[in-house]
């Protein structure tokens, strides 16, 4: 199964330090900011909104690909577009009204006054970051920082200056306003997007505020057989389940109907497989039988030589309680050749990595099917990928497809770059027990979290195989805790191998560098299960399954080995790696049983493991880390402002080439994408 590493994945708070933390000194970007076109006049951090960073992404490569690519691509970047109001209201079913509200408020804001304008453009910009007004990492809602008469008195001014709002049927705005006030104001409303562990008594679905179910509870689902479980969205009608399938004439049909005429005009322009592959996804668009995405999943795996390829669809899993139903996304990109080797090499020796994996043989493939390997460079990342990006992607997510025709990973090189390049360092040192600890995370984080990066997602998720006889697919039987399960071994898998001489002999790591990169990648693991807790500010649970999946780790090392120590140095606590070789011998114990469970499909399993481990924290213990990141005034995430292509035609109207732009501005890019700008 596929497993997305989040732009924080190695949040290794080593990795953290490496890449993650921003210049706080940089002035925001003004909305008509230039356009960057070269290296030498290149800014990437562009402002700062509340804990998140806004950074530029570039795609330096596409200036020298042919016209034939670049215009494949074209079409393509517009079927990401295409798509992307569907992931904001698979996130919430209010999402787009909201945003309409506020988009036009902030396009007809002439006689607003200017603190509560800054207000809700503060409070749009983390809107638009986050897909929605669910933080995307603490899943937990945020609301409005103006007074809720300051912002009726706007909405009543930009109406004024001919700003169009989503009324219902015989509505005003006065009652539009109080229907509304809630959404935007009231933090307790719909409080989680995805609640994976409600308290006594609640259900995982109706306790969670996303739109993938509506009015569904998990015992309506004893008996209902899903004929459409990935690209539906199930609704409790008078009692009756019903599947409101995403597809040509169903749910979505006015995206999915724009993205499919994208893809039938970059079919010209496309290699024979890759061809074959977007001909399978549009019949599984038309159709949304779930046959049809298998034969995508599979056409998709078989186009191994493609210099561009895009993902689009229904995918993740993450966003449903249940872990069913598929988030939609859309990404484009092309491979990096020059970054690429290092990865592929991985690929290459998967089968060396399986045999010799700690765990059972009854567990282990064979013959691992072929894994294709690339570093690539993004062109743009919508829905579930963006503006919040991920670093790393293994797909398909079907396992049976994976275990009969291999997977595709990728590394996405320009956005590790993006991070790389917005960042100075600032974490380690706060957060380090000593001064050693804190220079070899400065000099080693990085080539750290590239290694751990690409076994995760190379070896990590394409490894292991289900247990002889198992009728139920793993992800069936393990439910909600399939996704930080899946996450975890691929983590562990990570950890246990890059201590390996292998890697030596691969040339993928200088013998002399060995050890100090093992002990900065174990250092620096460790306390990123301390200095994550920053982005829970409320509550008392983890519900991110990345989130969850490294605190179990760390935490289960820490009761059932002698690899961690907690310390106290005035008034802060420290986690503190002390036995390298202890941490490793747990992590082959830990990965050992991990791999035991998602094989076997044991849910109690899991379950106690999470629920001991992974899911609660202090909440003491939490607010001494956010004081102490507050005092460093770091961001907790990063969203990406994506490259701009635009088309140049000839008098005949065919493309005679495309232009890539930067915006250098949220907002620009936000309003031009809902056709506001």
């Amino acid at each position: 199964m596929r497993r997305r590493i989040l732009s924080l994945f190695t949040l290794l708070a080593a990795v953290l330090c490496a890449f993650l933390v921003l210049m706080t000194s940089c002035r925001p970007a003004t909305v008509e900011g230039p356009a960057a076109t070269a290296v030498e006049d290149r800014q990437y951090l562009l402002e700062r909104i509340g804990d998140a960073a806004v950074v530029q992404l570039y795609a330096d490569g596409f200036v020298n690909l042919p016209l034939r690519e670049k215009t494949l691509i074209y079409h393509l970047y517009q079927a990401a577009i295409a798509g992307r109001d569907i992931f904001i209201d698979q996130r919430y079913e209010h999402s787009l009204a909201m945003r309409d509200v506020l988009e036009e408020v902030l396009t007809h804001s002439a006689d607003i006054e200017p603190e509560v304008r800054t207000g809700i453009e503060h409070y749009t910009k983390l809107f638009w970051i986050n897909n929605g007004p669910y933080n995307t990492l603490s899943s937990r809602k945020f609301v409005l920082g103006v007074n809720s008469d300051d912002f009726g008195i706007a909405v009543m001014n930009a109406a004024k200056h001919g700003a169009v709002f989503p009324l219902e049927e015989d509505e005003d705005l006065a009652t539009m306003l109080a229907r509304m006030e809630p959404l935007f104001f009231d933090p307790n409303f719909d409080r989680i997007i995805t609640n994976k562990t409600p308290r006594a008594g609640g259900d995982i679905l109706l306790d969670s505020a996303n739109n993938l179910y509506d009015g569904v509870s998990m015992s309506d689902l004893q008996t209902f057989d899903e004929r459409y479980p990935l690209n539906s969205r199930l609704v409790n009608d008078n009692d009756t389940l019903v599947e409101q399938v995403y597809k040509v004439g169903g749910m979505y049909d006015k995206q999915i109907t724009e993205i499919v005429g994208h893809l039938e005009a970059a079919i010209p322009f496309a290699s024979q497989p890759m061809g074959e592959a977007l001909r399978a996804l549009i019949l599984w668009y038309t159709t949304g039988d779930d046959a049809n995405r298998r034969a995508y999943d599979i056409a998709w795996v078989a186009d191994t030589a493609s210099p561009v390829d895009t993902i689009n669809g229904f995918i993740e899993v993450y966003m449903d309680a249940r872990g069913i139903k598929g988030s939609w996304e859309g990404l484009v990109f092309y491979v990096n050749e020059e970054k690429t080797e290092d990865i592929r090499r991985l690929a290459i020796e998967a089968q060396y990595f399986e045999d010799r994996m700690p765990w059972d043989d009854a567990y282990k493939e064979a013959d691992v099917t072929g894994i294709t390997a690339n570093a690539i460079d993004v062109v743009v990342e919508t829905g579930d990928s963006g503006p919040v990006s991920p670093i790393g992607i293994n797909l398909p997510n079907d396992l049976s497809v994976r275990e009969e025709y291999g997977s595709k990973s990728v590394s996405l090189s320009n956005v590790i770059e993006a991070y790389e390049m917005s960042s100075t360092g600032g974490f380690s040192s706060e957060f380090s027990w000593t001064e050693e600890e804190a220079v070899r995370t400065q000099k080693y984080a990085s080539l750290a979290r590239e290694l751990t990066t690409n076994m995760h997602e190379v070896i990590g998720h394409a490894s292991g195989k289900t247990a002889e006889g198992l009728t139920v697919s793993p992800q069936g039987l393990l439910k909600e805790q399939y996704s930080a399960l899946e996450e975890g071994r691929a983590d562990l898998i990570a950890l246990y191998w890059i201590a390996d001489p292998k890697l030596v002999e691969l040339g993928l790591i200088s013998r002399q560098d060995h050890e100090e990169v093992v002990l900065a990648e174990y250092e620096g693991y460790t306390r990123n299960a301390l200095v994550q807790l920053r982005r829970l500010r409320d509550g008392d649970q983890i519900e991110e399954d990345h989130m969850r999946n490294r605190q179990m780790i760390i935490h289960w090392l820490m009761e059932n080995t002698d690899a961690i120590e907690v310390r106290k140095r005035d008034g802060k606590t420290y986690y503190v790696m002390v036995n390298k070789d202890a941490f490793h011998e747990g992590i082959g114990v830990l990965l050992v049983e991990v791999q035991r469970i998602k094989s076997t499909g044991d849910y109690e399993g899991a379950r106690e493991i999470f629920e001991s481990y992974g899911i609660h924290f202090d909440g003491t213990l939490r607010d001494e880390v956010v004081a102490r990141v507050d005092a460093l005034d770091l961001p907790s995430y990063t969203g990406f402002v994506q490259p701009r292509l635009e088309v140049v035609r000839g008098v005949d109207g065919n493309i005679t080439d495309v232009q890539i732009s930067y915006p250098l501005n949220l907002m620009s890019q936000m309003l031009e994408y809902s056709g506001r700008k």
